[in-house]
Protein backbone atom coordinates (compact mmCIF):
# COMPACT_ATOMS: atom_id res chain seq x y z
CA UNK A 1 0.00 0.00 0.00
CA UNK A 2 1.26 3.25 -0.50
CA UNK A 3 2.07 5.50 1.90
CA UNK A 4 -1.03 7.48 4.35
CA UNK A 5 -2.28 10.90 3.83
CA UNK A 6 -4.78 11.69 5.41
CA UNK A 7 -8.03 12.77 2.83
CA UNK A 8 -6.57 12.24 0.27
CA UNK A 9 -7.33 9.10 -2.28
CA UNK A 10 -5.58 5.92 -1.88
CA UNK A 11 -4.69 6.11 -5.74
CA UNK A 12 -2.99 8.00 -8.15
CA UNK A 13 -5.13 10.53 -9.69
CA UNK A 14 -3.49 11.08 -12.83
CA UNK A 15 -4.65 7.95 -14.42
CA UNK A 16 -7.64 6.84 -15.59
CA UNK A 17 -7.18 3.12 -13.59
CA UNK A 18 -6.69 5.50 -10.70
CA UNK A 19 -9.44 7.59 -10.45
CA UNK A 20 -11.64 4.28 -11.39
CA UNK A 21 -10.19 2.81 -8.66
CA UNK A 22 -10.67 5.59 -6.40
CA UNK A 23 -14.53 5.33 -7.20
CA UNK A 24 -14.75 1.88 -6.53
CA UNK A 25 -13.85 2.09 -3.28
CA UNK A 26 -16.22 5.17 -2.62
CA UNK A 27 -19.18 2.72 -4.09
CA UNK A 28 -17.46 -0.36 -2.49
CA UNK A 29 -21.04 -1.87 -0.95
CA UNK A 30 -18.64 -3.90 1.63
CA UNK A 31 -19.15 -0.88 3.64
CA UNK A 32 -22.86 -0.99 4.10
CA UNK A 33 -22.10 -4.22 6.54
CA UNK A 34 -19.42 -2.32 8.50
CA UNK A 35 -20.05 -2.79 12.50
CA UNK A 36 -20.81 0.18 14.87
CA UNK A 37 -17.97 -1.20 16.69
CA UNK A 38 -15.47 -1.55 13.40
CA UNK A 39 -16.52 1.93 12.33
CA UNK A 40 -15.27 3.59 16.12
CA UNK A 41 -12.17 1.76 15.51
CA UNK A 42 -11.53 3.33 12.30
CA UNK A 43 -12.26 6.86 13.54
CA UNK A 44 -10.15 6.06 16.80
CA UNK A 45 -7.64 5.29 14.72
CA UNK A 46 -7.49 7.93 12.22
CA UNK A 47 -7.67 10.58 15.19
CA UNK A 48 -4.50 8.65 16.70
CA UNK A 49 -3.01 9.33 13.30
CA UNK A 50 -3.85 13.41 13.43
CA UNK A 51 -2.78 13.40 16.91
CA UNK A 52 0.93 11.29 16.75
CA UNK A 53 -0.21 9.04 19.01
CA UNK A 54 -0.48 5.65 16.44
CA UNK A 55 0.50 2.18 18.31
CA UNK A 56 2.91 0.89 16.86
CA UNK A 57 2.53 -1.94 14.06
CA UNK A 58 -0.27 0.15 12.19
CA UNK A 59 0.56 -0.62 8.70
CA UNK A 60 -0.51 2.05 5.69
CA UNK A 61 -2.95 -0.81 4.59
CA UNK A 62 -4.61 -0.58 8.08
CA UNK A 63 -4.81 3.47 7.92
CA UNK A 64 -6.29 3.73 4.51
CA UNK A 65 -9.17 0.58 5.05
CA UNK A 66 -9.87 2.99 8.27
CA UNK A 67 -10.56 6.06 5.67
CA UNK A 68 -13.01 4.51 3.24
CA UNK A 69 -15.01 3.36 6.05
CA UNK A 70 -15.07 6.77 7.72
CA UNK A 71 -15.67 8.39 4.42
CA UNK A 72 -17.98 5.90 2.84
CA UNK A 73 -20.49 6.27 6.61
CA UNK A 74 -20.23 9.64 7.48
CA UNK A 75 -20.87 12.83 6.22
CA UNK A 76 -17.37 14.49 5.57
CA UNK A 77 -18.87 18.07 6.98
CA UNK A 78 -21.45 17.07 10.01
CA UNK A 79 -19.48 13.49 10.51
CA UNK A 80 -22.80 11.71 11.08
CA UNK A 81 -23.82 8.63 9.96
CA UNK A 82 -25.97 8.90 6.91
CA UNK A 83 -28.55 6.78 6.00
CA UNK A 84 -27.58 3.22 4.75
CA UNK A 85 -30.29 3.49 1.51
CA UNK A 86 -28.05 7.47 0.72
CA UNK A 87 -24.76 6.17 0.98
CA UNK A 88 -22.78 6.42 -2.00
CA UNK A 89 -21.86 2.21 -1.53
CA UNK A 90 -25.36 1.87 -1.12
CA UNK A 91 -26.85 3.69 -4.32
CA UNK A 92 -26.10 0.19 -6.29
CA UNK A 93 -28.11 -2.05 -4.60
CA UNK A 94 -30.74 0.06 -3.33
CA UNK A 95 -30.79 2.23 -6.63
CA UNK A 96 -31.12 -0.96 -9.27
CA UNK A 97 -34.83 -2.05 -8.25
CA UNK A 98 -35.86 1.26 -8.75
CA UNK A 99 -33.97 0.81 -12.25
CA UNK A 100 -35.70 -2.27 -13.07
CA UNK A 101 -38.93 -1.01 -12.63
CA UNK A 102 -38.47 2.16 -14.61
CA UNK A 103 -37.31 -0.28 -17.49
CA UNK A 104 -40.63 -2.74 -17.16
CA UNK A 105 -42.02 -3.05 -20.37
CA UNK A 106 -45.76 -2.40 -21.16
CA UNK A 107 -45.68 0.42 -18.23
CA UNK A 108 -49.29 1.38 -17.21
CA UNK A 109 -50.17 4.58 -16.23
CA UNK A 110 -49.89 4.51 -12.30
CA UNK A 111 -46.96 2.07 -13.17
CA UNK A 112 -44.76 5.13 -14.93
CA UNK A 113 -46.00 7.62 -12.24
CA UNK A 114 -44.85 5.19 -9.28
CA UNK A 115 -41.30 4.45 -10.57
CA UNK A 116 -40.68 8.12 -11.85
CA UNK A 117 -41.64 8.97 -8.50
CA UNK A 118 -39.84 6.19 -6.46
CA UNK A 119 -36.95 6.99 -8.60
CA UNK A 120 -36.82 10.98 -8.01
CA UNK A 121 -37.28 10.36 -4.26
CA UNK A 122 -34.21 8.40 -3.88
CA UNK A 123 -32.24 10.30 -5.65
CA UNK A 124 -33.17 13.21 -4.08
CA UNK A 125 -32.30 12.38 -0.58
CA UNK A 126 -28.87 10.69 -1.93
CA UNK A 127 -28.34 14.38 -2.77
CA UNK A 128 -29.51 15.76 0.31
CA UNK A 129 -27.95 13.29 2.56
CA UNK A 130 -24.25 14.03 0.79
CA UNK A 131 -24.95 17.81 0.14
CA UNK A 132 -21.98 19.94 1.16
CA UNK A 133 -23.05 21.19 4.29
CA UNK A 134 -21.06 24.06 5.03
CA UNK A 135 -23.57 25.90 3.97
CA UNK A 136 -26.96 25.54 5.78
CA UNK A 137 -29.77 25.32 3.65
CA UNK A 138 -33.54 25.27 4.36
CA UNK A 139 -35.61 22.49 4.41
CA UNK A 140 -38.15 24.48 1.77
CA UNK A 141 -35.20 24.30 -0.67
CA UNK A 142 -34.92 20.47 -0.34
CA UNK A 143 -38.81 20.11 -0.64
CA UNK A 144 -38.57 22.46 -3.51
CA UNK A 145 -35.95 20.85 -5.59
CA UNK A 146 -37.97 17.24 -5.03
CA UNK A 147 -41.33 18.78 -5.63
CA UNK A 148 -39.79 19.67 -9.33
CA UNK A 149 -38.17 17.00 -9.88
CA UNK A 150 -40.96 14.38 -9.54
CA UNK A 151 -43.19 16.60 -11.43
CA UNK A 152 -40.63 17.24 -14.35
CA UNK A 153 -39.80 13.34 -14.59
CA UNK A 154 -43.64 12.31 -14.00
CA UNK A 155 -45.06 14.72 -16.85
CA UNK A 156 -42.03 14.16 -19.64
CA UNK A 157 -42.21 10.05 -18.81
CA UNK A 158 -46.27 10.34 -19.23
CA UNK A 159 -46.23 12.79 -21.63
CA UNK A 160 -43.57 10.78 -24.12
CA UNK A 161 -45.52 7.39 -23.52
CA UNK A 162 -48.73 9.03 -24.63
CA UNK A 163 -46.67 10.31 -27.75
CA UNK A 164 -45.73 6.84 -28.62
CA UNK A 165 -48.80 5.47 -28.19
CA UNK A 166 -50.75 8.07 -30.19
CA UNK A 167 -47.90 7.18 -33.51
CA UNK A 168 -49.77 5.70 -35.81
CA UNK A 169 -46.37 4.71 -38.02
CA UNK A 170 -45.41 2.01 -35.49
CA UNK A 171 -45.68 -1.25 -35.15
CA UNK A 172 -46.41 -3.01 -31.59
CA UNK A 173 -42.51 -4.42 -31.64
CA UNK A 174 -41.15 -0.86 -32.68
CA UNK A 175 -44.03 1.01 -29.85
CA UNK A 176 -42.58 -1.20 -27.28
CA UNK A 177 -39.21 -0.80 -28.27
CA UNK A 178 -40.04 3.84 -27.78
CA UNK A 179 -41.36 3.08 -24.86
CA UNK A 180 -38.13 1.44 -23.20
CA UNK A 181 -36.02 4.82 -24.00
CA UNK A 182 -38.87 6.92 -22.21
CA UNK A 183 -37.15 6.83 -18.97
CA UNK A 184 -34.15 8.42 -20.12
CA UNK A 185 -35.14 11.72 -21.10
CA UNK A 186 -37.53 12.04 -18.32
CA UNK A 187 -34.87 11.23 -15.57
CA UNK A 188 -32.16 13.19 -17.23
CA UNK A 189 -34.33 16.32 -17.33
CA UNK A 190 -35.66 15.48 -13.92
CA UNK A 191 -32.34 15.10 -12.51
CA UNK A 192 -30.70 18.53 -13.95
CA UNK A 193 -34.25 20.17 -12.34
CA UNK A 194 -33.49 18.95 -8.72
CA UNK A 195 -30.18 19.44 -8.70
CA UNK A 196 -30.43 23.50 -10.03
CA UNK A 197 -33.73 23.69 -7.36
CA UNK A 198 -31.74 22.25 -4.47
CA UNK A 199 -28.68 24.17 -4.79
CA UNK A 200 -29.26 27.32 -6.61
CA UNK A 201 -28.86 28.84 -3.30
CA UNK A 202 -24.85 27.99 -3.75
CA UNK A 203 -24.37 30.29 -6.73
CA UNK A 204 -25.96 33.09 -4.60
CA UNK A 205 -23.90 32.12 -1.62
CA UNK A 206 -20.75 30.53 -3.22
CA UNK A 207 -19.19 27.29 -1.34
CA UNK A 208 -16.06 26.93 0.87
CA UNK A 209 -13.27 26.77 -0.81
CA UNK A 210 -9.48 25.24 0.67
CA UNK A 211 -5.88 24.73 0.18
CA UNK A 212 -4.03 21.76 -0.79
CA UNK A 213 -4.04 21.10 3.35
CA UNK A 214 -7.49 21.41 3.63
CA UNK A 215 -7.47 24.75 5.47
CA UNK A 216 -10.59 27.60 4.38
CA UNK A 217 -9.12 30.20 2.43
CA UNK A 218 -12.41 31.63 1.52
CA UNK A 219 -16.15 31.42 -0.07
CA UNK A 220 -16.25 31.22 -4.26
CA UNK A 221 -19.50 31.53 -6.15
CA UNK A 222 -16.94 31.07 -9.18
CA UNK A 223 -16.57 27.63 -7.59
CA UNK A 224 -20.34 26.99 -6.89
CA UNK A 225 -20.85 27.62 -10.23
CA UNK A 226 -18.29 25.00 -11.52
CA UNK A 227 -19.61 22.85 -8.60
CA UNK A 228 -23.38 22.90 -10.60
CA UNK A 229 -22.42 23.03 -14.03
CA UNK A 230 -20.46 19.23 -12.71
CA UNK A 231 -22.99 18.22 -10.59
CA UNK A 232 -25.70 18.50 -13.38
CA UNK A 233 -23.75 17.29 -16.26
CA UNK A 234 -23.08 13.94 -13.99
CA UNK A 235 -27.02 13.45 -13.65
CA UNK A 236 -27.12 13.60 -17.46
CA UNK A 237 -24.36 11.47 -18.43
CA UNK A 238 -24.92 9.00 -15.47
CA UNK A 239 -28.64 7.55 -15.98
CA UNK A 240 -27.47 7.14 -19.96
CA UNK A 241 -25.69 3.73 -19.75
CA UNK A 242 -27.66 2.29 -16.64
CA UNK A 243 -31.10 3.36 -18.88
CA UNK A 244 -30.18 2.95 -22.54
CA UNK A 245 -27.82 -0.26 -22.73
CA UNK A 246 -30.24 -2.73 -20.40
CA UNK A 247 -33.40 -1.95 -23.09
CA UNK A 248 -30.55 -2.69 -26.17
CA UNK A 249 -29.29 -5.80 -24.73
CA UNK A 250 -32.70 -6.92 -23.36
CA UNK A 251 -34.66 -6.27 -26.90
CA UNK A 252 -31.70 -8.49 -28.03
CA UNK A 253 -31.97 -11.31 -25.55
CA UNK A 254 -35.76 -11.54 -25.75
CA UNK A 255 -35.33 -13.18 -29.42
CA UNK A 256 -33.62 -16.15 -28.00
CA UNK A 257 -34.73 -19.32 -27.76
CA UNK A 258 -34.41 -19.71 -23.99
CA UNK A 259 -36.22 -16.62 -23.16
CA UNK A 260 -38.96 -17.38 -25.75
CA UNK A 261 -39.43 -20.70 -24.24
CA UNK A 262 -39.27 -19.82 -20.68
CA UNK A 263 -40.73 -16.16 -20.21
CA UNK A 264 -40.22 -15.97 -16.33
CA UNK A 265 -37.17 -15.41 -17.03
CA UNK A 266 -37.47 -11.95 -18.71
CA UNK A 267 -37.44 -10.25 -15.62
CA UNK A 268 -34.47 -12.10 -13.23
CA UNK A 269 -32.37 -11.81 -16.61
CA UNK A 270 -33.22 -8.15 -16.96
CA UNK A 271 -32.43 -7.57 -13.29
CA UNK A 272 -28.93 -8.90 -13.89
CA UNK A 273 -28.25 -6.69 -17.03
CA UNK A 274 -29.19 -3.43 -15.09
CA UNK A 275 -27.07 -4.85 -12.19
CA UNK A 276 -24.52 -5.28 -14.65
CA UNK A 277 -25.07 -1.31 -16.48
CA UNK A 278 -25.28 0.34 -13.13
CA UNK A 279 -22.16 -1.54 -11.63
CA UNK A 280 -20.05 -0.75 -14.86
CA UNK A 281 -21.30 2.82 -14.66
CA UNK A 282 -21.36 4.72 -11.71
CA UNK A 283 -17.55 4.16 -11.40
Amino acid sequence: APPFQPGKPRFQQTSFYGRFRHFLDIIDPRTLFVTERRLREAVQLLEDYKHGTLRPGVTNEQLWSAQKIKQAILHPDTNEKIFMPFRMSGYIPFGTPIVVGLLLPNQTLASTVFWQWLNQSHNACVNYANRNATKPSPASKFIQGYLGAVISAVSIAVGLNVLVQKANKFTPATRLLVQRFVPFPAVASANICNVVLMRYGELEEGIDVLDGDGNLVGSSKIAARHALLETALTRVVLPMPILVLPPIVMSMLEKTALLQARPRLLLPVQSLVCLAAFGLALP
